[in-house]
């Protein structure tokens, strides 16, 4: 028995996991900070629906997918990508979704390529998808999202690329004329180009032992081929990263080979890896893979991070990893009695504890700040009972901030300072304990909730 894990697969222990848990953590928190919500899709899916999306003649599909038959004779393939899951998902739950539906999700992926340094067959991505939309905004958000978790993790050394690889309106013409200018040189490319030439002619510009050649860098570009549409449409994406202040440049020869891309694609490259591993992902408009799948047709864009990569470029450059989650409080008890009362006090939150700490003083600050410029210093007495509400003021509010506390003090102290009698006094305890126990009752996970 090996103790060692399959090849291209890595077991995921600390401190590593560590790092990994706070990406998977900070990707659920810039995905809903920008209104995605989270999807699961299943972990394999029918070999035809990869086949249909990634193309016959592609590498995913013909090198790359892990494929194997069920029992009852089904093809079935761990999938390789999430995008073509997420779309099916929608399309077989449309009726129950909203349009736009903009989804995200944390997961792994599965190619069966050559084990490399951030190449492992097995590989975690965090990827969002925007389905229902063709607006240029649908893009600028989608990008800015990317671009906002790379930069939030302390990397520095990222280039954003973008372009735009037009659409059924003008790709057609175009391809043509990048046919027509390749064939005559076709004993210049490789075997890979020259079996894709017809069917596939764009990957030129991506492959890996033509795409930085004097023919294919003298080759007809895309980006000077656009029809109009295409053009205004990719002016309004530029137009909004510049004016949210995300750098990017343009790269004329980023593409996408099939045919249900469209419009804007873009990719994030670190500067600190080595050129085979410094893609740490991209994504792009697909406008035509709804239709491909047997839908109708349904505009999206997305895009899919690697997050064993961005570890590596965060290693690279030198950057602060998310550590190890520290422990919020550490009980000892001792006896079978004091054992029940640990086991209570650990099911306390412990940032509901400090929130209630923080929004006390602010509350304290309010009430002191009314009450002293309305009737003088407070007395003792006074401050322990104005102690008193505003603990209770902070719990029955459920307030999150001092600033919040401050203004409930601030409405105590005048309600204080008012009660020229003790009766008075008395009537306010009584009303603000029966809202702190009826808060309590409505809401018990206040306090002991996790």
């Amino acid at each position: 028995m090996e103790f060692q894990p399959p090849r291209g697969t890595d077991d995921l222990l600390p401190p590593a996991s560590d790092a990994m848990l706070g990406l998977y953590e900070a990707a659920h928190r810039t995905a809903r900070l920008y209104g995605f919500r989270y999807v699961e899709t299943p972990t394999f899916e029918h070999t035809e629906l990869f086949a249909r999306t990634s193309g016959e003649t592609s590498d995913v599909v013909t090198k790359e997918m892990y494929t194997f038959e069920d029992k009852g004779g089904r093809s079935l393939t761990l999938r390789p990508e999430q995008t073509a899951s997420i779309v099916r998902a929608y399309l077989a739950h449309a009726h129950d979704l909203p349009t736009p539906f903009k989804a995200y999700h944390v997961s792994q992926q599965f190619r069966h390529g050559r084990p490399q340094a951030g190449r492992l067959r097995e590989f975690r991505q965090f990827g969002v998808e925007t389905i229902g939309s063709a607006a240029p905004a649908a893009d600028l958000e989608v990008i800015v999202a990317g671009d906002r978790f790379l930069r939030g993790r302390g990397l520095r050394r990222v280039e954003l690329r973008v372009n735009s690889i037009g659409d059924a309106e003008c790709r057609p013409a175009y391809r043509e004329k990048l046919i027509a200018y390749l064939e005559p040189h076709q004993e210049e490319l490789d075997e890979d180009c020259r079996t894709r030439l017809r069917t596939n002619p764009l990957r030129v510009f991506d492959c890996k032992v033509d795409g930085q050649t004097p023919l294919v860098l003298s080759a007809p570009l895309i980006s000077e081929n656009l029809c109009q549409a295409c053009a205004e449409h990719f002016a309004a994406v530029r137009n909004g990263l510049d004016a949210a202040s995300v750098a990017f440049v343009h790269d004329p020869r980023l593409v996408r080979g099939l045919d249900y891309y469209t419009r804007t694609t873009f990719e994030f490259v670190s500067e600190a890896l080595a050129q085979a591993q410094a893609a740490l992902g991209g994504g792009g408009r697909y406008d035509g893979l709804a239709e491909v799948l047997g839908g109708a047709p349904t505009p999206g864009i997305g895009f899919a991070l690697g997050l064993d990569r961005i570890l590596m470029a965060l290693r690279e450059e030198g950057a602060t990893l998310p550590g190890e989650v520290g422990i919020a409080c550490f009980v000892v008890s001792i006896g079978d009695e004091a054992s029940r009362v640990g086991a209570r006090l650990v099911g306390i939150n412990p940032s509901f504890v400090r929130t209630v700490i923080f929004a006390l003083s602010g509350a304290l600050a309010g009430i002191v700040a009314i009450s002293t410029a309305m009737v003088g210093p407070l007395t003792v007495n006074a401050g322990f009972e104005l102690t008193t509400f505003a603990l209770i003021v902070t719990v029955v509010g459920g307030l999150g901030s001092v600033a919040g506390a401050f203004l409930a003090g601030v409405l105590l102290g005048v309600v204080q300072s008012l009660s020229a009698h003790y009766i008075g006094q008395y009537i306010t305890t009584i009303i603000l304990l029966g809202a702190a126990a009826l808060t309590i009752l409505i809401r018990p996970r206040g306090l002991l909730g996790r």
